[in-house]
């Protein structure tokens, strides 16, 4: 079983920055494309970004394309998400997620971190 652990949330002003990252158990992390989603309190899931298995492919949402970047170090078994000029709309609870088969909003995904707090204040 692979086990995820996000870190890196807290509170920040609007315009600020954070990075996330994600740790994870798996001795070759390279076998996991992996991605970032968010949850925000009586919202569904919504897909942030998802790179590829050796990070040479990534996909943004909308509501974050030009603000975050996502990349890992599979040395380090670690993915990271860079978010910057955030927003109050940004505020959510933040999940990594790995899968086996794609790093999309409609991949499915094997294993679920539990989720890192960030929250931006006006």
């Amino acid at each position: 079983q692979v086990q995820l652990v996000a870190s890196g949330g807290g509170l920040v002003q609007a315009g600020g920055s954070l990075r996330l990252s994600c740790a994870a158990s798996a001795r070759t992390l390279s076998t996991y494309a992996m991605a970032w989603f968010r949850q925000a309190p009586g919202k569904g899931s919504e897909f942030i970004a998802g790179i590829s298995w050796s990070g040479g492919s990534t996909v943004y949402a909308d509501s974050v394309k030009g603000r975050c970047t996502i990349s890992r170090d599979n040395a380090k078994n670690t993915v990271y998400l860079q978010m910057n000029s955030l927003k109050p709309e940004d505020t959510a609870v933040y999940y990594c997620a790995a899968s086996l088969v794609g790093y999309h909003l409609n991949t499915k995904y094997d294993y679920w971190g539990q989720g890192t707090q960030v929250t931006v204040s006006s």
